[in-house]
């Protein structure tokens, strides 16, 4: 029994050909999140931040103690504060990429779906269109009747 190597392993791994379409996907989609990003960040937040009052999301905080700063202004002790504007804007961004992912998906299914409608109608006229298939006994009856002449 032949052991294989892990590089050898590894290689016909690599060679397979969804791996090399797993990776195109990684990288369009690492684009698109970024463009998601942008769109969160620069378009959506902003609106949102006007509605609830000027203040961007992501800064948004609870502070749970406030922090110690000397008499220069320095701090001695920072705030411990609860940071969930972040968590929003993150969560808004999950959202919207989810919501696109869900459209392309659903039209590229709908897009199947036709295309399998039509090959079954394509097959289904086929069908129609071929003769019934002769049984042996047909052949036999066909020859006897052209002996007869």
């Amino acid at each position: 029994m032949k052991k294989s190597t892990f590089f050898a392993d590894f290689r016909k791994f690599i060679a397979k050909g969804n791996v090399v379409d797993m990776a195109v996907g990684v990288v369009i989609g690492g684009a698109f999140g970024k463009i998601v990003t942008a769109l969160v960040n620069d378009v959506i937040m902003p609106l949102v931040g006007l509605l609830t009052g000027g203040l961007s999301i992501s800064d948004r905080k609870w502070v749970m103690t406030e922090a110690v700063l000397d008499e220069a202004g320095n701090v001695l002790k920072p705030e411990n504060a609860l940071a969930y504007g972040d968590l929003i804007q993150t969560i808004v961004d999950f959202l919207i990429v989810a919501l696109c992912i869900f459209a392309v998906l659903r039209i590229f299914m709908k897009l199947k779906e036709k295309a399998e409608k039509k090959k079954e109608a394509v097959e289904e006229e086929k069908k129609e269109e071929l003769p019934p298939p002769e049984t042996a006994e047909d052949i036999l009856k066909d020859i006897r009747e052209l002996l007869k002449k």
